[in-house]
């Protein structure tokens, strides 16, 4: 039996109302300027087995009280964007969603991780008219959102098959060069930021 039990239909519908409220974001930035607010969006229910992983990670247990009560990542919702400022345009438009509570936000684009690690994480408590597994009716349903750029993805994708990859010879040389290598994408973001804007401002 899945770990969410009787709360996974609600799980699926709070993804899906997500994916729409960003894709109808999506359309409005397409009809206003003739461009994308995004590239890529990505949502997912964490797998039965990766939240069971990760309640054994935590030391709590494997419960639907566990994945939907205590952490918060059940439901996650990745975009990527092209430009730096489109990342804060959508987490503007995050903010306007209503019934839904802002739990956490962490702005690791303006203030990366020591380890180069860029990304704006926001996690939402959604409110809906389902009971959670609290016995809150109306519930509150969390979502993790990741919002960054083709460039941060495309580090975190290497950084996250760094960490998880065992016996990799010379591994402190990656480190440093991933690390190197972060803040020159971080000033091509910058550089690339920029030059669209004075190509608008044209």
């Amino acid at each position: 039996m899945s770990i969410y039990g009787e709360y996974e239909d609600t799980l699926i519908q709070v993804k899906d109302l997500m994916e729409e409220k960003l894709q109808a974001y999506q359309r409005l930035v397409q009809f206003q300027t003739g461009e994308n607010a995004y590239e890529h969006l990505l949502a997912r229910i964490k797998t039965d087995e990766s939240m069971r992983e990760k309640c054994r990670r935590k030391g709590i247990p494997e419960t639907a009280e566990s994945a939907l009560g205590t952490l918060t990542d059940a439901i996650g919702v990745r975009v990527i964007c092209s430009f730096v400022d489109d990342i804060y345009n959508i987490v503007d438009y995050i903010r306007s969603f209503e019934d839904c509570d802002i739990i956490e936000e962490k702005d690791y684009v303006k203030r990366a991780k020591p380890n180069g690690y860029r990304s704006y994480h926001m996690i939402l408590g959604v409110h809906t008219k389902d009971k959670d597994v609290l016995g809150r009716q109306p519930g509150i349903y969390y979502v993790e959102f990741q919002i960054r750029t083709i460039a941060m993805d495309t580090w975190a994708a290497l950084e996250h098959r760094m960490k998880y990859k065992k016996d990799i010879p010379n591994q402190e040389i990656l480190v440093a060069e991933l690390k190197r290598v972060a803040d020159e994408l971080a000033s091509c973001d910058l550089s690339m930021q920029t030059i669209r804007e004075l190509i608008t401002n044209v």
